[in-house]
Protein backbone atom coordinates (compact mmCIF):
# COMPACT_ATOMS: atom_id res chain seq x y z
CA UNK A 1 0.00 0.00 0.00
CA UNK A 2 1.43 3.23 -1.06
CA UNK A 3 0.75 6.62 1.22
CA UNK A 4 1.12 10.08 -0.08
CA UNK A 5 3.21 11.84 1.52
CA UNK A 6 1.03 15.05 1.51
CA UNK A 7 -1.69 12.99 3.41
CA UNK A 8 0.85 12.46 6.02
CA UNK A 9 1.41 16.16 6.37
CA UNK A 10 -2.26 16.87 6.63
CA UNK A 11 -2.88 14.30 9.62
CA UNK A 12 0.22 16.09 11.35
CA UNK A 13 -0.71 19.16 10.82
CA UNK A 14 -4.41 18.35 12.09
CA UNK A 15 -3.07 16.65 15.00
CA UNK A 16 -0.82 19.42 15.53
CA UNK A 17 -3.96 22.04 15.79
CA UNK A 18 -5.54 20.03 17.73
CA UNK A 19 -3.31 19.34 20.17
CA UNK A 20 -2.52 23.48 19.99
CA UNK A 21 -6.71 23.81 20.97
CA UNK A 22 -6.36 21.90 23.99
CA UNK A 23 -3.28 23.55 25.48
CA UNK A 24 -5.06 26.74 24.47
CA UNK A 25 -8.19 25.17 26.20
CA UNK A 26 -6.59 24.65 29.71
CA UNK A 27 -4.83 27.82 29.55
CA UNK A 28 -7.65 29.67 29.36
CA UNK A 29 -9.27 27.62 32.16
CA UNK A 30 -6.27 28.64 34.10
CA UNK A 31 -5.97 32.22 33.59
CA UNK A 32 -9.48 33.23 35.29
CA UNK A 33 -8.33 30.95 38.07
CA UNK A 34 -4.79 32.45 38.33
CA UNK A 35 -5.90 36.15 38.22
CA UNK A 36 -8.52 35.89 41.15
CA UNK A 37 -5.54 34.12 43.64
CA UNK A 38 -3.76 37.34 42.50
CA UNK A 39 -6.08 39.50 43.34
CA UNK A 40 -6.87 37.38 46.68
CA UNK A 41 -3.86 37.80 47.49
CA UNK A 42 -3.26 42.03 46.63
CA UNK A 43 -6.28 42.14 48.71
CA UNK A 44 -4.78 40.19 51.81
CA UNK A 45 -1.95 42.86 51.55
CA UNK A 46 -3.95 45.25 51.48
CA UNK A 47 -6.06 44.15 54.33
CA UNK A 48 -2.89 43.71 56.70
CA UNK A 49 -1.70 47.52 55.89
CA UNK A 50 -5.13 48.74 56.42
CA UNK A 51 -5.42 47.15 60.01
CA UNK A 52 -1.92 48.13 60.63
CA UNK A 53 -2.66 52.03 59.77
CA UNK A 54 -6.40 51.71 61.67
CA UNK A 55 -4.78 50.27 64.75
CA UNK A 56 -2.25 52.56 64.86
CA UNK A 57 -4.41 55.92 64.69
CA UNK A 58 -6.93 54.07 67.55
CA UNK A 59 -3.86 53.81 69.62
CA UNK A 60 -2.25 57.55 68.68
CA UNK A 61 1.08 55.68 67.32
CA UNK A 62 2.93 55.50 63.77
CA UNK A 63 1.90 52.51 61.98
CA UNK A 64 4.42 50.88 58.78
CA UNK A 65 6.37 53.81 57.07
CA UNK A 66 9.34 52.84 55.87
CA UNK A 67 8.71 49.25 53.58
CA UNK A 68 7.42 51.16 50.51
CA UNK A 69 5.83 54.99 50.18
CA UNK A 70 3.54 55.09 53.73
CA UNK A 71 4.53 51.36 54.68
CA UNK A 72 1.99 49.89 52.11
CA UNK A 73 5.08 47.00 51.64
CA UNK A 74 5.49 46.02 54.97
CA UNK A 75 2.99 43.21 54.66
CA UNK A 76 5.32 41.73 51.78
CA UNK A 77 8.51 42.18 53.61
CA UNK A 78 6.75 40.36 56.70
CA UNK A 79 5.61 37.36 54.44
CA UNK A 80 9.15 37.25 52.46
CA UNK A 81 11.15 37.22 56.18
CA UNK A 82 8.64 34.46 57.09
CA UNK A 83 9.39 32.17 54.05
CA UNK A 84 13.28 32.31 55.01
CA UNK A 85 13.02 31.59 58.16
CA UNK A 86 13.85 28.06 59.02
CA UNK A 87 10.75 25.80 59.79
CA UNK A 88 11.07 23.75 63.61
CA UNK A 89 8.93 20.31 63.60
CA UNK A 90 8.21 18.93 67.00
CA UNK A 91 10.52 16.13 67.61
CA UNK A 92 7.90 13.86 69.22
CA UNK A 93 4.92 15.14 67.42
CA UNK A 94 3.38 13.76 64.02
CA UNK A 95 4.94 15.30 61.23
CA UNK A 96 2.31 14.24 58.26
CA UNK A 97 -0.49 16.31 60.74
CA UNK A 98 1.48 19.14 61.35
CA UNK A 99 2.40 19.66 58.12
CA UNK A 100 -0.93 19.34 56.55
CA UNK A 101 -3.28 21.42 59.17
CA UNK A 102 -1.72 24.58 57.80
CA UNK A 103 -2.50 23.73 54.25
CA UNK A 104 -6.22 22.48 54.81
CA UNK A 105 -6.85 26.13 56.15
CA UNK A 106 -5.58 27.70 53.44
CA UNK A 107 -7.27 25.61 50.42
CA UNK A 108 -10.42 25.30 52.10
CA UNK A 109 -11.03 29.09 52.21
CA UNK A 110 -9.64 29.33 49.09
CA UNK A 111 -11.98 27.47 47.15
CA UNK A 112 -14.63 29.00 48.77
CA UNK A 113 -13.68 32.13 46.29
CA UNK A 114 -14.98 30.37 43.30
CA UNK A 115 -18.48 30.98 44.05
CA UNK A 116 -18.51 35.31 44.58
CA UNK A 117 -19.85 36.68 41.91
CA UNK A 118 -17.92 39.78 41.81
CA UNK A 119 -20.11 41.67 38.91
CA UNK A 120 -22.06 40.84 36.47
CA UNK A 121 -21.47 37.82 35.23
CA UNK A 122 -18.22 37.55 36.69
CA UNK A 123 -18.17 34.70 38.88
CA UNK A 124 -15.75 31.66 38.93
CA UNK A 125 -18.39 29.05 39.31
CA UNK A 126 -22.13 29.57 39.43
CA UNK A 127 -22.96 26.65 41.41
CA UNK A 128 -26.76 26.02 42.31
CA UNK A 129 -25.92 25.49 45.45
CA UNK A 130 -23.00 28.01 46.20
CA UNK A 131 -23.84 29.36 49.47
CA UNK A 132 -24.15 25.82 51.03
CA UNK A 133 -20.79 25.07 48.72
CA UNK A 134 -19.37 27.76 50.73
CA UNK A 135 -20.28 26.63 54.53
CA UNK A 136 -19.60 22.98 53.46
CA UNK A 137 -16.23 23.94 52.38
CA UNK A 138 -15.31 26.63 55.38
CA UNK A 139 -16.52 23.42 57.64
CA UNK A 140 -13.14 22.01 57.05
CA UNK A 141 -10.97 24.80 58.36
CA UNK A 142 -11.83 23.73 61.64
CA UNK A 143 -10.34 20.38 61.25
CA UNK A 144 -6.76 21.69 60.14
CA UNK A 145 -6.47 23.40 63.20
CA UNK A 146 -7.17 20.12 65.34
CA UNK A 147 -4.47 18.47 63.51
CA UNK A 148 -1.96 21.06 63.88
CA UNK A 149 -3.14 21.08 67.75
CA UNK A 150 -3.01 17.28 67.77
CA UNK A 151 0.38 16.88 65.97
CA UNK A 152 2.35 19.15 67.83
CA UNK A 153 2.05 17.12 71.04
CA UNK A 154 1.60 20.59 72.87
CA UNK A 155 -1.22 20.86 75.11
CA UNK A 156 -1.42 23.80 75.39
CA UNK A 157 -1.47 23.56 71.05
CA UNK A 158 -4.37 20.72 71.47
CA UNK A 159 -6.58 23.08 73.96
CA UNK A 160 -6.52 25.67 71.78
CA UNK A 161 -7.36 23.09 68.47
CA UNK A 162 -10.31 22.14 70.73
CA UNK A 163 -11.03 25.63 71.26
CA UNK A 164 -11.28 26.45 67.56
CA UNK A 165 -13.40 23.03 67.08
CA UNK A 166 -16.10 24.18 70.16
CA UNK A 167 -15.96 27.83 68.68
CA UNK A 168 -16.62 26.83 65.07
CA UNK A 169 -19.37 24.47 65.40
CA UNK A 170 -21.16 26.85 67.88
CA UNK A 171 -21.57 29.81 65.44
CA UNK A 172 -21.50 27.52 61.79
CA UNK A 173 -25.31 26.37 62.86
CA UNK A 174 -26.64 30.14 63.68
CA UNK A 175 -24.88 31.72 60.39
CA UNK A 176 -26.22 28.58 58.53
CA UNK A 177 -29.54 29.23 59.49
CA UNK A 178 -28.97 33.03 58.25
CA UNK A 179 -27.90 31.78 54.95
CA UNK A 180 -31.18 29.67 54.72
CA UNK A 181 -33.07 32.66 55.38
CA UNK A 182 -31.80 34.64 52.40
CA UNK A 183 -32.39 31.42 50.57
CA UNK A 184 -35.90 31.11 51.31
CA UNK A 185 -36.00 34.72 50.21
CA UNK A 186 -34.50 34.69 46.87
CA UNK A 187 -36.12 30.88 46.34
CA UNK A 188 -32.05 29.80 45.33
CA UNK A 189 -29.32 28.83 46.89
CA UNK A 190 -26.84 30.32 43.82
CA UNK A 191 -25.16 33.09 44.76
CA UNK A 192 -25.74 34.80 41.70
CA UNK A 193 -29.65 34.38 41.94
CA UNK A 194 -29.39 36.07 45.00
CA UNK A 195 -27.89 39.03 44.08
CA UNK A 196 -30.41 39.04 41.36
CA UNK A 197 -33.40 39.09 43.19
CA UNK A 198 -32.05 41.77 45.28
CA UNK A 199 -31.71 43.93 41.94
CA UNK A 200 -35.26 44.16 40.87
CA UNK A 201 -35.78 45.99 43.55
CA UNK A 202 -33.17 48.67 43.51
CA UNK A 203 -31.63 50.02 47.43
CA UNK A 204 -35.10 49.06 49.23
CA UNK A 205 -35.01 45.25 48.05
CA UNK A 206 -31.71 44.42 49.69
CA UNK A 207 -32.24 41.79 52.31
CA UNK A 208 -30.40 44.09 55.04
CA UNK A 209 -33.91 46.08 55.07
CA UNK A 210 -35.96 42.26 54.64
CA UNK A 211 -33.70 40.71 57.37
CA UNK A 212 -32.14 43.17 59.80
CA UNK A 213 -32.11 40.38 62.79
CA UNK A 214 -30.59 37.94 59.94
CA UNK A 215 -27.50 40.60 59.01
CA UNK A 216 -26.86 41.57 62.59
CA UNK A 217 -26.37 37.49 63.57
CA UNK A 218 -24.56 36.90 60.45
CA UNK A 219 -22.34 39.41 61.18
CA UNK A 220 -21.38 38.14 64.64
CA UNK A 221 -21.37 34.71 63.57
CA UNK A 222 -18.60 35.51 60.66
CA UNK A 223 -16.58 37.51 63.39
CA UNK A 224 -16.84 34.12 65.63
CA UNK A 225 -15.98 31.71 62.32
CA UNK A 226 -12.73 33.91 61.72
CA UNK A 227 -11.64 34.09 65.16
CA UNK A 228 -11.47 37.55 65.74
CA UNK A 229 -11.33 40.25 68.30
CA UNK A 230 -13.69 39.56 71.01
CA UNK A 231 -13.70 36.14 69.56
CA UNK A 232 -10.03 35.32 69.39
CA UNK A 233 -9.95 32.74 72.32
CA UNK A 234 -8.11 29.98 70.46
CA UNK A 235 -5.25 31.85 69.74
CA UNK A 236 -5.56 34.37 72.56
CA UNK A 237 -1.65 34.76 73.81
CA UNK A 238 -2.16 35.25 77.37
CA UNK A 239 -4.29 32.12 78.28
CA UNK A 240 -2.82 29.40 75.66
CA UNK A 241 0.54 30.97 74.24
CA UNK A 242 -0.45 31.90 70.95
CA UNK A 243 -2.78 28.40 70.76
CA UNK A 244 -2.52 25.75 67.95
CA UNK A 245 0.38 28.13 66.46
CA UNK A 246 2.22 28.04 69.41
CA UNK A 247 5.15 25.02 67.85
CA UNK A 248 4.81 26.72 64.43
CA UNK A 249 7.51 28.93 62.57
CA UNK A 250 8.35 30.48 59.26
CA UNK A 251 6.34 29.60 56.23
CA UNK A 252 3.66 27.39 58.12
CA UNK A 253 3.03 29.94 60.61
CA UNK A 254 2.50 32.80 57.69
CA UNK A 255 -0.24 30.09 56.18
CA UNK A 256 -2.28 30.49 59.67
CA UNK A 257 -1.51 34.33 59.81
CA UNK A 258 -2.75 34.38 55.54
CA UNK A 259 -5.50 32.11 56.67
CA UNK A 260 -7.20 34.19 58.90
CA UNK A 261 -7.47 37.41 56.54
CA UNK A 262 -8.50 35.20 53.87
CA UNK A 263 -11.25 34.62 56.28
CA UNK A 264 -12.08 37.62 56.90
CA UNK A 265 -12.53 38.53 53.32
CA UNK A 266 -14.69 35.94 52.31
CA UNK A 267 -16.98 36.65 55.12
CA UNK A 268 -17.11 40.44 54.16
CA UNK A 269 -17.52 39.19 50.65
CA UNK A 270 -20.39 36.72 51.63
CA UNK A 271 -22.10 40.02 53.93
CA UNK A 272 -21.92 41.94 51.08
CA UNK A 273 -23.57 38.73 48.35
CA UNK A 274 -25.95 37.92 50.78
CA UNK A 275 -27.53 41.51 52.36
CA UNK A 276 -26.43 44.23 50.33
CA UNK A 277 -26.86 43.62 46.94
CA UNK A 278 -23.50 42.22 45.53
CA UNK A 279 -21.97 44.43 42.68
CA UNK A 280 -26.27 46.96 42.40
CA UNK A 281 -25.13 50.22 43.70
CA UNK A 282 -28.66 51.29 43.42
CA UNK A 283 -28.61 54.48 46.04
CA UNK A 284 -31.31 55.62 44.97
CA UNK A 285 -31.84 53.51 42.14
CA UNK A 286 -34.19 55.70 40.26
CA UNK A 287 -31.64 58.51 39.68
CA UNK A 288 -28.14 56.27 38.75
CA UNK A 289 -30.37 53.43 37.14
CA UNK A 290 -30.04 54.86 33.72
CA UNK A 291 -25.80 55.54 34.22
CA UNK A 292 -25.05 52.15 35.40
CA UNK A 293 -27.13 50.40 32.77
CA UNK A 294 -23.75 51.20 30.59
CA UNK A 295 -22.19 47.91 32.07
CA UNK A 296 -24.64 45.35 30.14
CA UNK A 297 -23.78 46.76 26.90
CA UNK A 298 -19.94 47.21 27.74
CA UNK A 299 -18.28 44.13 29.05
CA UNK A 300 -15.13 45.58 30.31
CA UNK A 301 -16.47 49.18 31.66
CA UNK A 302 -19.74 47.42 33.70
CA UNK A 303 -17.58 44.60 34.51
CA UNK A 304 -14.76 46.83 35.71
CA UNK A 305 -17.71 48.76 38.01
CA UNK A 306 -19.32 46.10 39.44
CA UNK A 307 -16.20 45.04 40.71
CA UNK A 308 -15.53 48.18 42.10
CA UNK A 309 -18.83 48.20 43.75
CA UNK A 310 -18.33 45.08 45.37
CA UNK A 311 -14.85 45.37 46.97
CA UNK A 312 -16.17 49.14 48.18
CA UNK A 313 -19.05 47.56 49.58
CA UNK A 314 -16.48 44.32 51.47
CA UNK A 315 -14.45 46.85 52.58
CA UNK A 316 -16.21 48.86 54.76
CA UNK A 317 -17.28 45.58 56.27
CA UNK A 318 -13.62 45.00 56.52
CA UNK A 319 -13.58 48.41 58.37
CA UNK A 320 -16.24 47.28 60.50
CA UNK A 321 -14.20 44.46 61.68
CA UNK A 322 -11.03 45.83 61.96
CA UNK A 323 -12.85 48.64 64.18
CA UNK A 324 -14.45 46.08 66.64
CA UNK A 325 -10.70 44.50 66.90
CA UNK A 326 -9.16 47.20 68.39
CA UNK A 327 -12.69 48.64 70.36
CA UNK A 328 -13.66 45.60 72.07
CA UNK A 329 -12.55 43.71 75.18
CA UNK A 330 -12.01 39.93 74.90
CA UNK A 331 -14.70 37.03 75.77
CA UNK A 332 -14.67 35.02 78.33
CA UNK A 333 -14.90 31.17 76.97
CA UNK A 334 -18.34 30.19 78.57
CA UNK A 335 -19.44 33.61 77.41
CA UNK A 336 -18.56 33.00 74.02
CA UNK A 337 -20.38 29.64 73.74
CA UNK A 338 -23.48 30.96 75.54
CA UNK A 339 -23.85 33.68 73.05
CA UNK A 340 -23.19 31.60 70.30
CA UNK A 341 -25.72 28.57 71.84
CA UNK A 342 -28.54 30.88 74.48
CA UNK A 343 -28.75 33.85 72.14
CA UNK A 344 -27.45 33.73 68.30
CA UNK A 345 -29.55 29.87 67.99
CA UNK A 346 -32.51 30.97 69.13
CA UNK A 347 -32.53 34.15 67.30
CA UNK A 348 -31.57 32.58 63.71
CA UNK A 349 -34.20 29.91 64.43
CA UNK A 350 -36.80 32.27 65.32
CA UNK A 351 -36.14 34.07 62.09
CA UNK A 352 -35.95 31.71 59.86
CA UNK A 353 -39.65 30.67 61.20
CA UNK A 354 -40.85 34.07 60.51
CA UNK A 355 -39.08 33.93 56.89
CA UNK A 356 -40.69 30.32 56.37
CA UNK A 357 -44.08 32.19 57.65
CA UNK A 358 -44.08 34.77 55.25
CA UNK A 359 -43.09 32.98 52.07
CA UNK A 360 -45.86 30.54 52.75
CA UNK A 361 -48.71 33.19 53.59
CA UNK A 362 -47.31 34.81 50.03
CA UNK A 363 -48.31 31.75 47.72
Amino acid sequence: MIIDTTEVQDINSFSGLESLKEVYGILWILVPILILVLGITISVLAIVWLEREISAGIQQRIGPEYAGPFGVLQALADGTKLLFKENLIPSRGDIRLFSIGPSISVISILISYSVIPFGYNFVLSDFNIGVFLWIAISSIAPIGLLMSGYGSNNKYSFLGGLRAAAQSISYEIPLTLCVLSISLLSNSLSTVDIVDAQSKYGFWGWNLWRQPMGFIVFLISSLAECERLPFDLPEAEEELVAGYQTEYSGIRFGLFYVASYLNLLISSLFVTVLYLGGSNISIPYIFVSEFFEINKTYGVFGTTIDLFITLAKTYFFLFVSIITRWSLPRLRMDQLLNLGWKFLLPISLGNLLLTTSSQLFSL
